[in-house]
């Protein structure tokens, strides 16, 4: 087993190299101007829920966990229906995401707590971290490829390690994106629980976007970038353990936040001019327009008139003939799965679906 070492006793220098500085500025930049985009849209759960359901597909993914967005939206506006064991997980995924950034919020830290709560709900059991022997990582043909920590103190010394240098500023002099690549390793590394480590890390790098200022919502999610260069993540996971290269991996990781904040940054643009016109088209053609109408929309790319009920505070019968109108006009397209009805964004549909941005987002 290869011995894994507190994250500390690395030299901040060894990051200062030209190339890692160069990507450095430029995956910044975009991550702020990610910031200051996602802040113009008015109500922020629209973000916060649409990007949030697509992280939770993608990172989802990498773990061989496929669902549809068709299957995701619907059964994310009826949870209790019998939705595939895939989308469930998914669901789940978005769960934890909301309970970590809720925490993260009102005690600006990143604790073991709050790490283990995370996992909770994201596998939805409470075995906590791993206490007894026996977890390996395979390749794809099957082969041990690396063995995590397996005495179940040195897990603990060791995450307890990862929580000061996470919410310990002064223990290493580097930019917090630096900070979060190595981070992401060494939790990986780790490899803390029995299952659920992969999504878990992935859930951690946003919220730690998040505690630093960096961003106010969870709206960064590297797991696109991940799920297009799945080989190259793997392999710099594992030759950082055999050949100490940690600077390929903290460009690797660079290039991730880069790449998946300018993408971010497309889809946010596009949920505005899409709100934006939805706004004015209901305003000018429905007595009924409200902001909280609009919110409703663009928070569940499939509604239904519960959800419409809910948000605006009107009878069943008032949010159905609301619906209803909408889809007479070509707002919304109606759809009937089983006894429910759904009401589909189409617009919001395809944003998130990559159908009107020439590709998978």
């Amino acid at each position: 087993m290869m011995e894994i070492k507190p994250l500390h006793l690395l030299s901040p220098q060894r990051f200062e190299t030209p190339a890692i500085l160069k990507k450095l500025a430029g995956a910044s930049r975009k991550l702020a101007e990610l910031k200051g985009m996602a802040s113009s849209i008015p109500h922020q759960g629209i973000l916060i829920n649409t990007l949030g359901m697509q992280e939770a597909k993608d990172s989802s993914a990498i773990e061989n966990i496929v669902t549809t967005h068709d299957e995701l939206f619907k059964d994310a506006a009826t949870p209790e229906n019998s939705a595939s064991p895939a989308t469930k997980e998914v669901l789940r995924y978005r769960q934890a995401l909301g309970i970590g950034y809720k925490a993260v919020q009102k005690s600006g830290l990143l604790t073991l707590n709050h790490i283990v709560e995370i996992q909770s709900a994201l596998k939805s059991n409470s075995a906590g971290f791993r206490k007894l022997p026996g977890t390996a990582l395979k390749d794809g043909r099957g082969r041990i490829v690396y063995t995590p920590p397996q005495d179940a103190a040195a897990i603990v010394s060791l995450m307890r390690d990862l929580e000061r240098f996470i919410n310990d500023d002064s223990l290493f002099d580097a930019d917090p994106l630096i900070k979060m690549a190595l981070q992401h390793h060494q939790f990986e590394s780790i490899h803390p629980f029995y299952d659920g480590n992969g999504r878990t890390g992935r859930i951690l790098n946003v919220l730690y976007l998040v505690k630093q200022d960096l961003l106010e919502i969870p709206v960064l999610y590297l797991s696109r970038h991940i799920v297009s260069n799945k080989a190259d993540y793997y392999r710099l996971l594992q030759t950082v353990r055999e050949r100490d290269t940690w600077e390929d991996w903290v460009l690797y990781m660079l290039t991730a936040v880069e790449s998946t904040a300018t993408d971010a940054i497309a889809v946010v643009t596009a949920i505005r001019k899409a709100l934006m016109e939805a706004k004015h088209r209901i305003r000018d053609k429905y007595r009924f327009y409200s902001q909280d109408l609009i919110n409703n929309l663009f928070t569940h790319p499939y509604t239904k008139i519960e959800f419409m009920m809910r948000d605006l505070d009107v009878s069943r019968l008032t949010a159905a003939k609301y619906l209803e109108a909408l889809t007479k006009g070509g707002v919304l397209k109606k759809k009937k799965v089983g006894r429910t009805n759904y009401f589909i964004n189409q617009k919001l549909n395809a944003i998130l679906t990559g159908e009107s941005m020439g590709g998978e987002v």
